[in-house]
């Protein structure tokens, strides 16, 4: 089986960058947005390896990843997986699928 190319919408890219800068200036120091990053690309590996493992998300053809304060949703096909969100669940989850709507036309 080929490899899955990794894709970052630019929605994902923003709003990961977002919440990365929010808890640099929150904490300031790097140290956790340096975790985040890191658990995120393991589990992007994980997603990479199966990305049937996990939940279908409320929107057509997406699942989503939860990593405890934060959610990865994606899409793929046979040659790209497409993360088409990074999301604090803290956040009102109607705001998630305005965003969602938005990036797909929808």
């Amino acid at each position: 089986m080929a490899k899955r190319t990794v894709v970052w919408t630019e929605t994902a890219a923003k709003q990961r960058r977002e919440i990365l800068k929010y808890w640099i200036k929150r904490n300031g120091t790097t140290t956790y947005a340096e975790k985040l990053i890191k658990i995120t690309a393991e589990q992007v590996k994980v997603i990479l390896s199966n990305p049937k493992l996990f939940k279908m998300a409320d929107f057509p053809d997406t699942h989503i990843s939860v990593l405890g304060h934060f959610s990865i949703l994606y899409k793929f096909t046979k040659d790209t997986l497409i993360i088409t969100a990074f999301w604090d669940n803290r956040q009102d989850p109607k705001k998630l699928l305005d965003i969602l709507r938005k990036t797909n036309g929808t």
